[in-house]
């Protein structure tokens, strides 16, 4: 018995159980439950005579072979997926590499259609390095279907890997150099041919010549068409069948009809011939989209460069010996060898070793750090002088550097409302052109002119509105990059345009505009031992201790003090030599020495004492000291009109002795998260634009109600991810930068936008009336796109050094 087709597509319904629905008393069957649920909503608006008036079945997508599906089902696997895809909230999410997008409009296609993919929570597409970024939930679907579902489409999708993607980038410019250079050497031939007969250069021709010049156009021509012209006919094949029109359908109808009319005209006679004019635009528009490719192929290779930190491969301690495996078989628990040189493969915690590590390409902090054992180390980091040993916390998919990838191509991707509004009317824009060229063509045909088809080809042509889908997301990958440069990373596809109106920033105070720990500012010696030997007595005992005053005295050089106890709350005791020590607040110490206790003088920050049983030997002062850049940052904000206040929780002088220092005339102390945010609140109601820059998560409540929310890169990974963006090197200048990176990302966008609405409002009816010839149409767009793009490339230039204080970061400090 066979199979029913489907009631809505017409494929066999083969499925089992069978899926049907009862409709006007009769049951339908359907293969699959997509086709069900558009029926059913079909019916639920009213519109059942879309069944009764439809001449055939709906497109179905392309059918994939076995192989095709078996190496998708592949990728399902859980260690297959370990390297591209990780936890989210609400599903998994995976790194994706997009092949065969052409223009803004082949994005919205796929975004749209994997919309409405089962399972899936959300599907974007950075369209200048083609990454997509997909989260799904896999109880619902597992991700070969829906890779299968791009698949169909006509697009590639495979799991993004950072050398796969350089070295796809390099074919597709090493291709597309070649379709270049064939379509250019067919130009000049074709016109050498073309020129003397367009300019009356050679009199007297005889028929015979001018037919072996059209013959040999043709020649010329043939492989222009069928190999450099061939992506044009190959993705408007594409849109056609997927029911979604793109610049490239005008594109391969005009260069079609023109080759077409041209070679039926040397085969059977005729007046014109367009074989230059083909070859022409053919090489102009390819030479605009191999720029364009160039400025992606820099902007890929800039995202890899951090993709690159991230090795391969890591050496594994297994008892005395090790083994070179790759990342991907590295697990938490496992312990690593990190040798001189070489680049931190894993997230993970120090068990051995000492040495400083260059974490430019994670924090953008351009300066080593000594790290010790029991300090955490991150991927990415490249290690300077001596070997670790590392045990493993985080591999793949899971570390930091990985995470900031995935922002990175998340704020990319996500389309600001400008954009969206751009996507739009280029859409409708295409569709309005393949209506008005044929009425044009009516219209000078009727008018008898003899070069109707030469306008009709400018039409198609000239008005393909690239560069209009082309001035938005070319400008914020470009302002992003930028922004990474400098460690500023934005984490929401609306922080770089949420930014341009910023006028007042509310600042924290512990772990924002001050370093966010004790420091020794000051040694006061009052016994008979000199300084260096009561640091050594300070260091020894402090050793024994975890508390955060320990930290203080750490990597000093340590007397050897034995007998160490931990008094709760009071401070330390143990034995140099036969002497007894003490160290600790002033009561705990007083009880201890039979001398009598020196006097204070009056000063910021914590005392701690030092004594023996006998005498006090010393008294240091600990305090929490501002940024290096603090005062110059705020001191910026201020001349570009910027309001800077104070914001925090600690007793009120302390805070007010640290506005002072760096010149802030609005302070507000000992204020509740509550306090913050109606302090917010009330900016607010004065018409203000915040930005709140904090760190703790004592800060979430009033970041989330600032307009623009920057989290310090020491700050929790809650209040990270809660963040509008995140300061990763903690040097508050990068806030300046970023604030006027923000307005110059505006003012580009709105260049670009501007400049690709002018040209196509002036080249269509330019074109239209018969003013611009073929050839020409091609170089107007060619070059409407390559302003656009050029223009948004300036964003990526490095930022100027107008500060001392604001030394390069990030993958700039490295390159």
């Amino acid at each position: 018995m066979t199979s029913p087709d489907c009631f809505h597509c017409g494929e066999p319904a083969d499925g089992e159980p069978p899926i049907t629905l009862e409709l006007d008393g009769s049951t339908r069957h359907f293969c699959c439950q997509g086709c069900k649920a558009v029926c059913q909503t079909i019916h639920q608006e009213g519109l059942t005579g879309f069944y009764d008036i439809r001449t055939r079945n709906a497109v179905t997508p392309r059918t994939l072979t076995t192989a095709e599906v078996n190496r998708l089902r592949e990728l399902d696997h859980p260690l297959v997926q370990e390297s591209f895809v990780s936890p989210v909230k609400g599903g998994q999410e995976a790194q994706l590499l997009i092949g065969g997008i052409t223009c803004a409009a082949c994005i919205w296609l796929l975004e749209n259609h994997m919309a409405q993919q089962p399972g899936v929570v959300s599907f974007s597409v950075n369209h200048t390095t083609q990454r997509a970024r997909l989260v799904w939930a896999p109880d619902q679907a597992r991700l070969s279907d829906l890779l299968i579902a791009v698949q169909q489409l006509g697009y590639s999708a495979r799991p993004y890997q950072a050398d796969e993607a350089e070295q796809a980038l390099k074919a597709e410019h090493r291709s597309m150099l070649i379709r270049v250079a064939v379509a250019g050497i067919g130009s000049f031939q074709s016109m050498m041919l073309a020129f003397p007969l367009y300019f009356e250069l050679v009199n007297d021709l005889s028929p015979g010549f001018v037919s072996f010049f059209r013959w040999f156009s043709l020649l010329v021509a043939t492989p222009v068409v069928f190999y450099s012209a061939r992506p044009f006919f190959r993705n408007a094949r594409r849109d056609i069948l997927s029911r979604h029109l793109t610049m490239d359908v005008p594109v391969a109808i005009a260069i079609g009809l023109a080759y077409l009319a041209s070679a039926w005209v040397t085969v059977v006679g005729g007046d014109e011939v367009y074989f230059e004019s083909v070859c022409m635009f053919t090489f102009f528009l390819l030479l605009g989209r191999y720029i364009e490719l160039q400025a992606r192929y820099r902007a890929g290779l800039t995202g890899n460069a951090l993709a690159g930190f991230q090795p391969s491969v890591a050496t594994l301690v297994i008892g005395d010996s090790t083994d070179v495996v790759p990342v991907h078989n590295v697990r938490p628990g496992d312990i690593i060898r990190v040798r001189p040189g070489e680049t931190l493969p894993v997230d993970g915690e120090i068990l051995s070793g000492q040495s400083t590590l260059n974490e430019a390409a994670l924090t953008g902090e351009y300066l080593p750090e000594t790290r010790y054992p029991g300090d955490p180390v991150h991927a990415g980091s490249i290690n300077g002088e001596h070997p670790l040993d590392i045990r493993v916390e985080k591999a793949g998919a899971q570390t930091r550097l990985s995470g900031i990838l995935r922002i990175l191509d998340r704020v990319q991707s996500e389309k600001p409302r400008v954009a969206r509004m751009a996507d739009r009317m280029a859409g409708k824009f295409v569709g309005r052109v393949l209506i008005l060229a044929p009425v044009v063509w009516i219209g000078w045909w009727w008018a008898g002119a003899d070069n109707a088809f030469d306008i009709t080809l400018s039409v198609l042509v000239v008005t393909c509105p690239c560069a209009l889908s082309l001035a938005t997301p070319t400008a914020i990958t470009s302002a992003t990059v930028r922004l990474r440069r400098l460690g500023f990373l934005p984490t929401r596809g609306h922080t770089l345009e949420s930014m341009n109106n910023i006028d007042t920033v509310v600042f924290d105070k512990t772990g924002t505009l001050t370093q966010g720990e004790l420091t020794l500012v000051a040694t006061r010696i009052t016994g008979s031992l000199d300084e260096k030997t009561c640091l050594a007595l300070a260091a020894g005992l402090e050793a024994h201790s975890e508390h955060p005053i320990a930290k203080v005295f750490r990597h000093r050089q340590a007397a050897s003090v034995g007998n160490v106890q931990n008094h709760l709350g009071g401070g330390l005791s143990g034995h140099f030599g036969d002497t007894e020590v003490f160290i600790g607040h002033r009561e705990f110490v007083a009880e201890r020495v039979s001398a009598p206790a020196p006097d204070t003088d009056q000063q910021q920050g914590m005392t701690v004492w030092l004594a023996s049983n006998r005498e006090w030997l010393a008294c240091f002062t600990l305090d929490d000291q501002p940024r290096d850049d603090a005062r110059t940052a705020i001191e910026t904000l201020q001349a570009t009109g910027i309001r800077t206040l104070l914001l925090s929780g600690d007793r009120s002088g302390h805070v007010a002795s640290i506005a002072e220092r760096l010149g802030i005339d609005e302070a507000i102390g000992q204020a509740s998260p509550e306090d913050k945010l109606s302090v917010l609140e009330k900016l607010k109601a004065e018409g203000r634009q915040i930005m709140m820059v904090g760190d703790g998560l004592n800060d979430l409540p009033s970041m989330a109600g600032a307009g623009i929310s920057v989290a310090m890169g020491s700050a929790s990974d809650l209040t990270q991810l809660k963040a509008d963006a995140v300061l990763l090197n903690g040097q508050l200048l990068q806030l300046v930068e970023a604030l006027q990176t923000s307005r110059q990302t505006r003012a580009i966008i709105r260049q670009n936008l501007w400049w690709a609405l002018g040209y196509n409002v002036c080249a269509l009816p330019l074109a239209a009336a018969g003013m611009v010839p073929p050839w020409l149409a091609a170089i107007g767009m060619s070059l409407s796109s390559l302003v656009v793009v050029l223009n948004a490339l300036r964003l990526g230039k490095r930022p100027a050094r107008s500060h001392p204080d604001n030394p390069p970061v990030g993958v700039e400090a490295l390159s």
